[in-house]
């Protein structure tokens, strides 16, 4: 393998700027994956693997892991100490970073009777990764995303331990547009809230499947999407407590939708 030992070389600038820009992985339709095990896992669950970087430290210490890498992908280099720093978003890097092809979810369509959560402006990379590891956890059909952060920021694919590369993610630009389509295909929808007003999440029957919208963590769901739902729905609270964290209320929610 060949070794980049500049920082300055244009295959490790590419990465870096994949890293820190969502307008570039969405341009080039590419994104960046820091670790042994997700870099690994990603190539294991099919995504395609365009170029990987390995320090020779983890060509030892993460072997059988990135001997999976390697099997999927032509393009791998060794990288010095230093340029591992600059690609490395962790305090303690692995070495093992890769570039993949964003996933093609043109096909990703609704199932009619699905079980979905629905993501409006999560801004929080960690809240969106935790959503999509517990919705795979608890065999959700797929995560929608409108707006927010995006799927593949680097802090958002730790929090989902791979999960957001295996489970099925659909985007809609527009939430309120995508859940009258959805209202019209005959799908329950749900506006989850923080109010007494709303309907207890208990008393729904999933058996017909449903989409749970959840909102941003300052604001919750616009007042559009609300509007469009069938009906609000409530996680009912003791205490003090004003609301709860998106990824917590989004893992109470999916849970029910299962239950």
């Amino acid at each position: 393998m060949e070794t980049i030992t500049a920082r300055t070389n244009e295959k490790i600038k590419y990465a870096a700027l994949l890293a820190s820009s969502s307008s570039k992985r969405a341009e080039y339709g590419e994104f960046f994956l820091e670790g042994a095990r997700l870099c690994s896992d990603a190539a294991q669950t099919g995504i395609s693997v365009v170029r990987a970087f390995f320090t020779k430290d983890a060509l030892t210490k993460y072997e059988s892991y990135i001997a999976v890498i390697r099997e999927k992908c032509d393009e791998c280099y060794t990288v010095s100490a230093d340029v591992a720093g600059k690609l490395s978003d962790t305090g303690s890097s692995q070495g093992v970073f890769c570039i993949c092809k964003v996933r093609d979810t043109e096909g990703v369509s609704l199932k009619r009777n699905g079980r979905y959560i629905a993501l409006e402006n999560v801004q929080d990379p960690s809240n969106l990764g935790a959503v999509c590891r517990s919705c795979e956890a608890l065999g959700i059909d797929g995560v929608i995303v409108s707006g927010g952060c995006d799927v593949y920021n680097p802090k958002a694919l730790r929090a989902a331990m791979g999960s957001s590369l295996r489970i099925n993610l659909i985007t809609a630009d527009n939430l309120p547009v995508f859940i009258k389509k959805a209202n019209g295909a005959g799908m329950l929808t749900l506006a989850s809230v923080p109010s007494s007003d709303a309907r207890d999440i208990r008393s729904f029957d999933f058996k017909d499947g449903a989409i749970i919208c959840v909102g941003n963590e300052g604001n919750g769901l616009t007042e559009e999407t609300k509007s469009v739902c069938s009906s609000t729905v409530t996680i009912p609270m003791e205490g003090r407590a004003e609301s709860l964290n998106a990824s917590v209320a989004a893992a109470i929610l999916a849970w029910e939708l299962k239950r």
